[in-house]
């Protein structure tokens, strides 16, 4: 049988990552009191390390402030595809009307 793999809300993430960087517990004791694994704990605090400095993740973002550029990101890339599309198709038609 296997395991079933566990999800966690960025809010989650970013909480226990706050517990070994702010709150000055170590690895071992945020993960017996999480339940949590040490690697993904690891993999956590060191992506909120990151974030804090400014670096967009490229999974799901902990902070407010990236996950924010992160849907402005996505907004910009859907709107950039939608105005080649629209150039293409005004091409087209300006092509049929000659």
């Amino acid at each position: 049988m296997s395991k079933q793999r566990r999800t966690f809300s960025a809010e989650f993430k970013r909480e226990a990552a706050v517990l070994v960087l702010d709150q000055g517990y170590s690895h071992i004791e945020a993960c017996r009191s999480l339940g949590v694994v040490d690697s993904a704990l690891r993999r956590w605090v060191k992506q909120l390390q990151e974030e804090r400095l400014g670096v967009t993740p490229k999974s799901k973002a902990l902070t407010p402030e990236q996950q924010k550029i992160q849907e402005l990101e996505a907004r910009i890339d859907r709107l950039e595809r939608e105005k080649a599309i629209l150039k293409k198709a005004t091409a087209l038609l300006m092509s049929d009307e000659f």
